[in-house]
């Protein structure tokens, strides 16, 4: 039996990983509860999630930068782990990360030997295998920045629901298993170049639930944040009109999110001038023409 090192990990919060990353680094191994979901027990994306899970070895939210993918991620894992903060674990994957920081690699010791410890797939399924009767979850937050089919291994294929349970061996030895009762969540940009890679390891294994710039949220992040309606009204315009775009030019995507928090004028010009700008200079890069009208359709919110 492969035991749990006490090596520390970065592990997110379910807010931090929908806004900004937390800076602490911490291994709790201690069972805790406390941790509140956001999400009503009927939201659709929670019901979906939930009934999908019956049938896939995990789910992956997938969509534009801006549209909830990761807050919905981290919310649903607590719903699931029914708030026990030691039964949820938030990774992030980037184009570096490998086998070695995922299932299991050897790790340097104070006697200047280098030992072979388990990392975070092989840590959650001994928590899974301790909890048997808890869901066990694990937030992969942008699948698609790293190679999934080099940094899963040989574990990607006991991810398939039908095969959970079943022994495997490892790649430095010895026979392993994943177990039924842990979930893997993950988001996905899908304009992300390792998006190839990850439709062909995970397809199969894995249910994708699209999230798309809605209009509906917009409104309602404006109208908490105390914006007039009459402005409410031009960004509403102006958001559908860049989202309507996307079916030439995905990359002008503009999701809900970015609109959090702002309630004025001067807030959405400093929206343009900070992020929305480059943007869409990014999308626009060989069609001036269509950056202008961009410009120009925004400009004519504070007509």
């Amino acid at each position: 039996m492969i035991t749990l090192s006490e090596e520390p990990v970065r592990k997110l919060s379910a807010v931090d990983l929908g806004r900004a990353p937390s800076e602490e680094d911490v291994d709790r191994e201690a069972s805790r509860e406390g941790l509140i979901s956001l999400i009503a027990d009927d939201d659709p994306i929670l019901v979906t999630t939930e009934d999908l899970l019956d049938t896939y070895g995990g789910v992956i939210f997938t969509g534009a930068p801006g549209t909830g993918k990761s807050w919905y991620a981290g919310e649903i894992a607590i719903k699931l782990a029914n708030g026990r903060e030691d039964l949820v674990r938030f990774v992030q994957f980037h184009p570096s990360y490998q086998y070695e920081d995922f299932v299991q690699g050897y790790v340097p010791t104070d006697a200047g030997k280098f030992e072979l410890v388990p990392k975070h797939l092989m840590k959650m399924c001994e928590i899974a295998r301790a909890n048997e009767n808890e869901n066990v979850v694990m937030v992969i937050d942008e699948l698609s920045r790293a190679d999934p089919g080099r940094v899963f291994g040989e574990a990607l294929t006991y991810l398939e629901k039908s095969k959970r349970e079943l022994e495997f061996d490892l790649a430095a030895g010895g026979r392993f298993s994943i177990p039924g009762n842990l979930i893997i969540l993950a988001t996905m940009n899908p304009l992300d170049r390792g998006v190839d890679e990850v439709d062909t390891a995970f397809d199969r294994r894995f249910a994708k639930i699209a999230l798309d710039p809605d209009p509906g949220v917009l409104e309602s992040f404006l109208q908490s944040a105390g914006m007039e309606a009459d402005l409410i009204a031009r960004v509403v315009r102006f958001f559908n009109h860049v989202n309507a775009q996307t079916r030439n030019n995905p990359f002008a995507a503009v999701g809900h999110t970015y609109f959090l928090g702002v309630s004025d004028a001067d807030g959405l010009r400093r929206l343009w001038d900070h992020q929305l700008r480059f943007l869409f200079e990014k999308a626009y890069r060989i069609d001036s023409a269509g950056y202008d009208e961009t410009e120009k359709r925004w400009q004519q919110i504070f007509s």
